[in-house]
């Protein structure tokens, strides 16, 4: 993987967010569906039932204040601003039929909808 990152963007560790294997290998496999140049980005917006949802989305670039994180052979983008509700949180994936998909286990979540695409802090 390729580490040199352009100005503007720091390179953080697994304390911000960790994939697990299964996450990691989920995203590998879905990146070579995409482009070879794409990244995953995890961002935190308004909205959800709980006032703050996860999103997921596969970009092609990095942006000023970046921070670009692998973890168990995969890479993440994370905004800064994002980066203040993420820090600690794991992401796992599942390929079970139901409740299957990408999960956030997030420490900074005081409560969280039943899907687990929002939270609160």
């Amino acid at each position: 993987m390729n580490t040199t990152l352009p100005e503007g963007v720091r390179l953080g560790n697994e304390r911000l967010v960790k994939l697990t294997d299964s996450a990691a290998q989920k995203v590998n496999e879905l990146l070579t569906k995409e482009s070879s140049e794409s990244i995953l980005r995890v961002k935190i917006s308004g909205g959800g039932c709980n006032g703050l949802s996860y999103k997921l989305k596969f970009v092609d670039s990095f942006k000023r204040g970046d921070i670009m994180v692998e973890s168990s052979g995969a890479q993440v983008v994370v905004d800064s601003k994002s980066a203040l509700y993420l820090r600690g949180t794991a992401l796992n994936y599942s390929d079970a039929l139901v409740a299957g998909g990408f999960k956030f286990e997030n420490p900074n979540a005081k409560s969280s909808c039943s899907c687990g695409e929002s939270f609160s802090v």
